[in-house]
């Protein structure tokens, strides 16, 4: 039962995700800004995450933990790849279908391949390289590149794909940076990071978007995007393990192009959701043989 609620928070985190990119692409339909969409995001974030950290200090009788400035400067420097990947995601699906969107983000899957041999000098296994090969094959497909009559921008597929990069750099940060600060901690200050990025990327876009239905929008944004799915992933994956948790989070996927389709009416074809099940079958096929840590 343990065991069975620890799956459920992790389900639960990645619908969660998955609902993000069309909730924003349906506000923009509304006239709603990105730049104000993702302030309020990482805002409304990082407040919760003060609180939160008032509430567990005061319940549990904790002693101040004493977080040195190169660990927090560490943690803010790396936050900021959450701004730039949310930035650029939001981005790309002004230009792109969110179907679209979601499966460029998940390059990161190879990218983050690369990243472990080039700085971790660490040989793959067999299963990871099949596993990459049937990604970008799921890829092709998925995205349908080659429909004749489909028109893709390239300004939103080079969006897209810098955000799988980006998503790469956030993996990292939340899997290896300043490990021996308690995870609230890191999250808090990860999110810090994640702000800074948005408002000098966005600027005086930010004030000039700012609106009473703005907020309304970039509360529930903040909800789904940076309060929920931390706070689930956290207490279930410990518990199903990474390996497994890597799996369950990729519902992630199906979830963001039915959301897409039943509030965006956004068309996926056959040959694409054929290119969707391809890549969550090379998710479980890297990720069964791995160790949880």
């Amino acid at each position: 039962m343990k065991n069975f609620k620890a799956v459920i928070y992790v389900l639960a985190g990645a619908i969660s995700y998955g609902l993000l990119a069309t909730i924003v692409k349906y506000a923009n339909g509304l006239g709603i800004g990105t730049s104000a969409l993702t302030f309020w995001q990482f805002f409304i974030g990082f407040i919760f995450l003060l609180f939160l950290d008032l509430i567990w200090k005061k319940r549990r009788g904790e002693k101040k933990v004493i977080v040195s400035f190169r660990s927090k400067s560490r943690l803010v420097f790396w936050g900021t790849s959450l701004g730039l990947t949310t930035t650029l995601y939001y981005l790309s699906i002004q230009y792109i279908p969110v179907s679209v969107g979601i499966i460029l983000l998940m390059q990161s899957i190879w990218i983050s391949l690369i990243v472990e041999i080039v700085v971790h000098k660490k040989r793959p296994t067999t299963a990871k390289i099949i596993g990459v090969i049937i990604v970008l094959i799921g890829t092709v497909l998925a995205t349908n590149i080659f429909e004749t009559e489909l028109n893709i921008s390239v300004k939103g597929l080079l969006l897209g794909l810098g955000a799988g990069a980006s998503y790469t750099l956030s993996l990292f940060a939340s899997s290896s940076v300043a490990l021996d600060v308690p995870s609230h901690l890191r999250s808090k200050y990860l999110v810090l990071g994640g702000l800074i990025l948005v408002v000098l990327f966005w600027n005086i876009h930010i004030v000039e978007q700012m609106s009473a239905v703005s907020l309304y929008w970039g509360i529930m944004i903040g909800i789904f995007g940076t309060i929920l799915p931390p706070l689930l992933f956290t207490k279930g994956i410990p518990q199903v393990g990474i390996s497994l948790g890597n799996i369950f989070a990729s519902l992630e996927i199906p979830v963001s192009i039915l959301s897409a389709v039943i509030i965006l009416n956004e068309s996926v074809h056959t040959i694409q959701w054929g290119g969707i099940i391809l890549i969550l079958f090379a998710i479980v096929l890297i990720n069964k043989q791995e160790k949880p840590r």
